[in-house]
């Protein structure tokens, strides 16, 4: 009896200070107050802990807009790996095992991983702009499964890329695209964009980074320049994303004019970059998660196709390069590197 009364009296404590909490608090401290715990999002990101921090700013901002304070009513759990995959899906299982509300994922390598070890529901940015993906979702309007998220135009913006190059890179006869080639996805973007190159009357040159060292990177630079070519498109992942410093400097040093998909490469010294915001895409990923914390089920979540494009212009590396922007793409530029 002693035993009954005394669980009794602590269940009333509770539920007295739950009610205070939920009486004094916002929103969202009433939701989780009931929960009795704090909800956690975990984040791997498979670049650099810089790269990795400066696409979480968005998605932070978001949820804090959104009424989430980390560490009062949300814990954001981000890691990143340096391109180390294994390092990679260790701290996938060691977010599995602490049992995260939400994973946000920074692409679909890392999304793959994760789906195929754990039903937690995921938020992906920058998927394939597919209809669907056996490994990923059912369909971009009901993907089915524990995944949705956020599409990024990628290779689908290629043909673009290119024109736009060829204003800045007359004559241009043959063009580099690098890819990650241990990925099967990325290394189906890279032979999108060398068709287009070819439709383009460019002749592409395949270069497939293997390994996330300056090595591979002055190895596939070294293969293009011997085939004579002048210019080179990135395609972005984890590995190309982990090595963008190297990959602008030794281009830069090769004289070979870099073109990326997304603004941090031509902030680091790519001569442009055009594609989706993926800032943006992490601001609307916030909006996401925050519904699957109310109870949503990303089965039914439609994937979300970019909205925001922007085009980096870095005029210092044109100014090195010899080469001339035309006013034409001045003008339809978000940002100019001076």
């Amino acid at each position: 009896m002693v035993k009954l009364q005394a669980r009794q009296g602590t269940a009333m404590r509770r539920r007295t200070f739950l009610g205070i909490l939920c009486a004094t608090a916002g929103p969202l401290d009433a939701v989780f107050a009931q929960q009795q715990r704090i909800p956690i999002v975990g984040f791997v990101g498979f670049a650099t802990p810089e790269i990795d921090a400066a696409t979480l700013i968005p998605f932070r901002k978001a949820m804090a807009d959104l009424g989430y304070v980390d560490g009062r009513n949300i814990i954001i759990d981000a890691e990143s790996t340096g391109g180390d995959v294994g390092r990679g899906l260790a701290l996938i299982d060691e977010l599995v095992r602490k049992h995260v509300d939400v994973l946000l994922s920074p692409g679909p390598a890392a999304a793959r991983a994760i789906v195929k070890k754990t039903e937690i529901p995921v938020v992906a940015v920058a998927l394939p702009a597919v209809q669907s993906d056996p490994d990923l979702f059912q369909s971009l309007a009901r993907p089915g499964g524990s995944l949705t998220g956020f599409a990024a135009f990628g290779e689908e913006m290629s043909a673009k890329r290119i024109e736009m190059l060829r204003e800045v890179v007359p004559g241009l006869k043959k063009l580099g695209v690098m890819n990650n080639a241990t990925d099967p996805t990325f290394s189906a973007w890279g032979m999108q964009t060398m068709k287009e190159a070819q439709m383009a009357g460019v002749e592409p040159v395949r270069l497939g980074l293997t390994a996330a060292s300056s090595a591979a990177v002055a190895e596939q630079f070294e293969a293009l320049v011997a085939a004579g070519g002048n210019a080179m498109i990135v395609i972005r992942d984890y590995m190309t994303a982990a090595m963008q410093n190297e990959i602008c400097r030794i281009g830069l040093e090769a004289k070979i004019a870099v073109i990326g998909q997304q603004g941090e490469f031509a902030r680091a010294g790519a001569l442009f970059s055009y594609g989706a915001d993926i800032g943006d895409l992490f601001r609307r990923a916030a909006g996401y998660v925050d519904l699957i914390l109310r109870g949503q089920k990303p089965a039914a979540m439609p994937i979300q196709l970019p909205t925001k494009f922007e085009l980096i212009i870095n005029r210092r590396t044109a100014n090195a390069l010899g080469l001339t922007i035309p006013p034409t793409m001045f003008v339809l530029a978000d940002e100019i590197i001076e």
